[in-house]
């Protein structure tokens, strides 16, 4: 059975929408999903499932979730192989990613944007907030922590769409966790 990565949007952040990792599992495994995994507390969900459409997979875990929590659930979902590509890829050059003192980001997307936008977003970078686009995903490194950047996040959603933003260390600790092992990289992330 195929393995897939659930990244959800919005979970854990403030009161009313506190989901724990053995309440998402439950409602994972009531849609018929094996091998329900959770990691660390942002929403991320490793399982496997029988073959379906990408998209059909996706609005039913949305649907389900919406339904069950009370709140819109976005959910961006990666195959096991997509989230190894991911936590291989070297977006920077690996010297300029350790002598930063932020942590490298990746925000995914639902899909894959057009070249106009593509260029509007890294036309926001500076040499600050580095950032580069991959398939269905930005990349983002801050020189310091997220909080203490100006980078207009606004202006990349309002761009790109909804995304839900994870550090490459929690993608990285997914796979070595859910995914088979811990991906080779020149530089650790977090």
């Amino acid at each position: 059975m195929p393995r897939y990565a659930a990244f959800l949007r919005a979970v854990n952040l403030g009161a009313s929408r506190r989901v724990s990792g053995a309440e998402l599992r439950s409602h994972f495994e009531a849609l018929g999903f094996g091998e329900v995994a959770t990691f660390r507390t942002s929403g991320n969900v490793g399982f496997e499932a029988d073959r379906e459409p990408a998209a059909d997979l996706t609005g039913r875990i949305e649907e389900a979730l919406t339904e069950a929590l009370g709140h819109e659930a976005a959910v961006f979902l990666r195959s096991g192989d997509e989230v190894r590509a991911l936590a291989e890829h070297e977006p920077f050059d690996p010297a300029v990613v350790e002598a930063s003192g932020g942590k490298l980001q990746v925000a995914l997307l639902s899909a894959r944007p057009p070249a106009a936008t593509r260029d509007a977003v890294l036309a926001l970078a500076t040499a600050q907030d580095r950032l580069a686009l991959g398939e269905r995903e930005l990349h983002w490194l801050p020189s310091a922590g997220v909080l203490d950047s100006p980078l207009d996040l606004e202006a990349i959603e309002g761009l790109l769409g909804s995304y839900t933003m994870r550090t490459m260390g929690t993608v990285e600790g997914l796979v070595t966790k859910y995914f088979g092992g811990a991906p080779s990289r020149q530089v650790p992330r977090e």
